[in-house]
């Protein structure tokens, strides 16, 4: 009866060591090895699909099936698809493998929401547009002198005009993105950050620097708007520029380290 009692808890011990020992052995794991297979195989299908050249040696590397070999065929099939990676082919991947039968901003919702911002900033500036108090006037006085419901449209306007740079801009990049094979999923919320920098820098733009920039006597709603524009569509070039002026202001009163 001890005997029994001895094997069987024996029997219970041994496989919690033999666990043990299998997760604290050094090396790639099946499950990374398995991830590499995949890649290679979605990349080999992208290039295909593209007409994109592969190189013959990367034949020889997947037979092997070695770790290294799996490893170098990654490698160089990475340089062949580039800019392509492979997270953007497995999810462009995706969303051609989801149900057909769905729109195509169902399946892509960043396309969706995009479209839809792009109709809200239409909305505002049609009719913010139209309004009485939204004119020439009313424009060259800019913020720091308009008031009340005034203020309200002037900016609202000025606002739209620039989410529709920006939204136009981000829709064109989407678009190239979807040819080149490039889009990543986690690109949607850097987008929506984004367009508020884009706002931001088309008030910047049309109120802050159209004093610098043009006479603040011609100052107009043609001119204010294509301020309000270009800063949306290029707010990544107002934002280089204005850093670039804090570096040289930050330049003169800290002085560079020396080696």
């Amino acid at each position: 009866m001890a005997k029994t009692v001895s094997t069987s808890s024996a029997s219970t011990v041994k496989p919690k060591v033999d666990k043990t020992s299998d997760t604290t052995k050094p090396g790639i794991s099946q499950d990374i090895i398995k991830e590499l297979s995949d890649e290679i195989n979605n990349m080999l299908s992208y290039a295909v699909y593209n007409g994109i050249t592969i190189n013959t040696e990367i034949n020889s590397l997947i037979q092997n099936s070695s770790v290294d070999d799996l490893i170098n065929a990654h490698n160089l099939l990475c340089k062949n698809v580039a800019p392509a990676t492979p997270k953007s082919i497995k999810y462009t991947k995706n969303l051609h493998s989801e149900d057909n039968s769905k729109m195509i901003l169902s399946r892509l919702p960043l396309v969706r929401n995009l479209i839809i911002l792009a109709l809200v900033f239409l909305a505002i500036f049609i009719i913010t547009g139209t309004s009485s108090a939204v004119n020439n006037d009313s424009l060259d006085k800019g913020i720091m002198n308009n008031h009340g419901e005034q203020l309200l449209l002037n900016i609202g306007y000025l606002c739209a005009i620039s989410g529709l740079g920006v939204v136009f801009y981000l829709l064109k990049n989407v678009s190239s993105s979807l040819k080149k094979g490039t889009l990543l999923p986690e690109e949607s919320i850097e987008y929506m950050a984004q367009i508020v920098l884009g706002i931001i820098a088309g008030l910047v733009l049309s109120e802050i620097l159209s004093v610098y920039i043009t006479n603040p006597d011609n100052v107009n709603l043609f001119n204010k708007s294509v301020l309000a524009l270009i800063g949306g569509f290029s707010s990544d070039a107002l934002f280089s520029m204005l850093q670039g002026v804090i570096d040289r202001i930050k330049s003169i009163f800290i002085p560079a380290s020396t080696s």
